[in-house]
């Protein structure tokens, strides 16, 4: 998620100082990504480093207020009116443990599997309860929470089902099929040659 473009869509709707931005923040995601004060000012250094933001007028308490710049407010729009673009690759910690778990020897990944499983399905309940009874929400702030909340089920729907099914896949496999041992070829140096279109529509 991107809190430099959040902020940015704030300030577009008036200047703020810190602790107002984050509360805004907070307002406008029912408060399910919490940021501290010193992310929030240096997002902002950032922000007016790249001539997006600059520094205001300040009232009697000392509070300094940050104003969107033009180049800001383009940012806001061009983030919009944009798809937000998934990485090619994967970075995901559990697929990665899971896919190393299953090519060493000895270890029993079904129990991995198991005790993930339990993880994740508590952490599914969980968000389940904190989702308010089926109903209209009475504020653009509760309608806001419930659409991240409802994220967050389904991507926790989504990471059940997909435990289920690795479990389904490597049951279809012996232990010793799946292991590897630490190979004898000794690699160059450099990055490993990355597989082209070609040669992967030839695998």
């Amino acid at each position: 998620m991107s809190v430099r473009q959040s902020l940015l869509a704030i300030l577009d709707q008036g200047p703020c100082y810190g602790y107002q931005l984050r509360a805004e923040f907070d307002r406008r995601t029912g408060s399910t990504w919490p940021l501290n004060v010193g992310q929030i000012y240096n997002t902002l250094d950032r922000l007016e480093r790249d001539g997006l933001v600059e520094k205001g007028d300040v009232d009697e308490h000392g509070h300094v207020y940050w104003q969107i710049t033009d180049a800001g407010s383009a940012e806001v729009v061009s983030w919009l009116t944009s798809p937000v673009e998934r990485s090619g690759g994967t970075r995901d910690e559990l697929a990665i443990k899971l896919a190393v778990a299953a090519t060493l020897p000895g270890v029993d990944v079904a129990d991995v599997i198991q005790t993930q499983r339990g993880a994740s399905a508590g952490r599914l309940h969980a968000l389940r309860r904190t989702r308010p009874r089926a109903g209209n929400p009475t504020s653009p702030a509760e309608l806001a929470r419930e659409l991240v909340v409802d994220s967050m089920i389904f991507a926790a729907e989504a990471e059940v089902r997909w435990l289920d099914h690795a479990e389904q896949r490597l049951a279809l496999h012996p232990d010793h099929a799946m292991s590897l041992e630490l190979s004898s070829e000794r690699p160059k140096r450099g990055r490993p040659p990355q597989p082209t279109a070609a040669s992967q529509m030839r695998t």
